[in-house]
């Protein structure tokens, strides 16, 4: 049985020792938390004077990427909230493939399950790029939300969306073409990260194949042989930028996938 690491802060002089680890730096130590605070979905409905109050109870870390921030099944005293950077949320099946359960960007949060039910961790978290992450503590988490009614509503509202993206992705899961997979899996990527323009629907996070493989529980090489269907087939497109670009035919052949519950 593998020790359960219940607080995954270190102090400066461990995590220098540590290459991959979370580590404090000066340009973290002197940005304005205010002012990262409030491009916070979580806390964007908060005046200046309560987010300085809440300013100071956060702790801001940076984490290298692929270092692990929570293990599974660990019991987790913090919230976490991504100000710069993103995360990937996974489990490990039982052939030791990964699979990805989720992709968090800036704004996006984790760890407040095991704040509210006392329960573990149902998966693992780990860096996917250097991220800048605020640190809540239980005690203030729970202050903040009978302080704060705003940030009450807005965590409800957030859990809400959580819970609709867990219901597509089991229906991404239960098409058995991969073509069907791919496609239910840029639809619910565009829903989180799309830029709507006249050329199409540009998502702005990027994301390697074998991300994108991990998401849909298919391989590597299935996902590329799709995506470039997809794109002889002028569905999408490559930007310049490397993110992928939804185009109007795409729209128009995936829109009759989903759900007609209106997940």
């Amino acid at each position: 049985m593998k020790p359960k690491n219940k607080i995954h802060v270190n102090t400066a002089n461990e995590k220098a020792k540590k290459p991959g680890a979370a580590v404090p730096t000066e340009k973290t130590r002197s940005e304005d938390r205010v002012t990262l605070l409030k491009h916070i979905r979580l806390f964007h409905s908060l005046t200046d004077r309560e987010l300085h109050e809440l300013s100071q109870k956060v702790r801001l870390k940076e984490f290298r990427k692929n270092h692990i921030i929570l293990h599974e099944e660990d019991t987790n005293s913090f919230m976490y909230i991504i100000v710069r950077g993103k995360v990937k949320i996974y489990q490990i099946g039982d052939e030791g493939k990964e699979m990805i359960l989720s992709v968090h960007g800036v704004g996006e949060f984790f760890g407040e399950m095991s704040l509210i039910d006392g329960k573990t961790d149902p998966a693992t978290v780990a860096a996917m790029e250097l991220s800048l992450v605020a640190i809540i503590s239980r005690d203030d988490f729970y202050a903040m939300l009978y302080s704060q009614k705003k940030i009450l509503e807005n965590l409800l509202e957030l859990l809400c969306s959580r819970l609709r993206e867990s219901w597509k992705k089991i229906q991404m899961l239960n098409f058995n073409d991969a073509a069907q997979r791919v496609k239910m899996l840029l639809l619910m990527l565009a829903d989180d990260y799309g830029d709507k323009t006249a050329e199409g629907t540009t998502i702005r996070i990027k994301l390697i194949h074998q991300n994108m493989a991990d998401m849909t529980s298919l391989s590597r090489e299935t996902v590329t042989r799709v995506l470039d269907k997809m794109k002889n087939n002028k569905e999408i497109k490559i930007t310049k930028d490397k993110f992928i670009q939804l185009l109007p035919e795409f729209d128009s052949i995936s829109l009759q996938q989903r759900d007609p519950g209106g997940f």
